[in-house]
């Protein structure tokens, strides 16, 4: 947690270990996970500026992961470099009391797509939750699955024999049964 009167003309910059069982926990995810889990704990740096009523937060970290190979399933790991700019702007407190009126707002504004407010991220009050935002980029960066090698010949269709250890010799061209008629017709 950062409190908006930390942050001076200056700047502040911070810097916070993420712990394996925090990257464990938000690679596990609710519900199905990602596939991945930290190889080890990692940094992140975070700058916050001030800019024009705004506070601009720029953050960097690299990930150390351990997930499976798309192709042949064999575990490999994986330098992910997560890198990020946001502008935080101060949500405004509801006026008159009306709280529903104003959750409702912000439904709309968060389910419409403009381009302008891409990069805003809205914090309540007079603390910033680097933890949040942190989870939340870490499962942008992540890629959508890892290869071992680029040139990974996968896993035998047939007897499952991992090809880039040794050939199987299994006849893995699976012919369309609705074709077959057709190759036995001879044309002179």
């Amino acid at each position: 947690i950062v409190t908006v009167e930390e942050i001076g003309e200056g700047g502040l910059s911070v810097e916070h270990e993420l712990a394996p069982e925090w990257l464990s926990q938000v690679l596990a995810g609710e519900g199905q996970g990602t596939g991945f889990r930290p190889a080890g704990p990692a940094r992140l740096a975070a700058r916050f500026k001030r800019a024009s009523g705004k506070l601009l937060l720029e953050g960097d970290a690299r990930l150390r992961l351990v997930g499976q190979c798309r192709r042949c399933l064999t575990d490999i790991e994986l330098d992910v470099p997560v890198e990020f700019e946001l502008d935080l702007v101060a949500r405004k407190p509801a006026s008159g009391g009306d709280e529903d009126d104003e959750a409702r707002k912000d439904a709309e504004r968060a389910a419409s797509f403009d381009l302008e407010g891409v990069d805003e991220k809205f914090y309540d009050g007079r603390e910033i939750d680097l933890s949040a935002i942190a989870r939340e980029q870490v499962l942008l960066a992540l890629p959508m699955d890892g290869l071992c090698k680029d040139g990974c010949k996968g896993l035998c269709s047939v007897c499952g024999q991992d090809l880039n250890q040794k050939d199987c010799g299994c006849q893995r061209k699976v012919a369309d049964p609705r074709w077959a008629a057709l190759k036995n017709i001879k044309l002179t």
